[in-house]
């Protein structure tokens, strides 16, 4: 994922909204007994091409998705939405997760599994394919999920990119 493609995005001028992923409970054996403390993986979007994902960890969940909330608005890119679908079908890795969006016709929906659905209704997606193939740890498909969205191009950004007009870029 290059950083010239990313568009980070400052979280003061946008109203967000947030989704939790995912609540692991974790134990630390002590010579007392076991402390649990919980980590998050929470969700934040626009639902207009703007969206970032979060880790909090506390004694409580309520803690822990406070922080991931927190954590979240510090990761914020911009996705290009186009007719409410993906511009192109794209790849994402991270780890074991691997995942495969596709654009979508009108009236589609959102047709992906836990993870990937609240990253793609978060950034404002309503027609998509999308298919998590490899691991199926929240974490890892979350952020597979971002390195395909962040890799996506629109035409303007290419024809801008490439000094052209909007029809040479289509008609070569």
């Amino acid at each position: 994922m290059s950083a010239s493609n990313i568009k980070r995005v400052r979280s003061s001028e946008i109203e967000l909204k947030d989704r939790l992923v995912h609540v692991n409970r974790v134990a630390k054996v002590t010579k007392g007994g076991r402390t649990f403390s919980f980590s998050a993986i929470v969700v934040v979007g626009d639902e207009n091409g703007i969206v970032g994902y979060g880790l909090g960890k506390a004694k409580e969940v309520s803690e822990a998705i406070a922080k991931g909330i927190d954590d979240a608005k510090k990761s914020l890119i911009k996705v290009p939405v186009i007719n409410g679908t993906v511009p192109h079908e794209m790849e994402g890795k991270y780890g074991g997760g691997r995942v495969l969006i596709r654009p979508a016709s009108s009236g589609t929906g959102v047709i992906a599994g836990g993870a990937m659905r609240a990253v793609l209704e978060s950034a404002g997606i309503h027609d998509v394919l999308a298919k998590s193939k490899g691991s199926s740890n929240p974490h890892n498909v979350v952020k597979a999920t971002f390195d395909a969205l962040a890799k996506m191009r629109d035409a303007a950004s290419i024809a801008q990119n490439r000094n052209l007009s909007l029809k040479k870029v289509f008609n070569g």
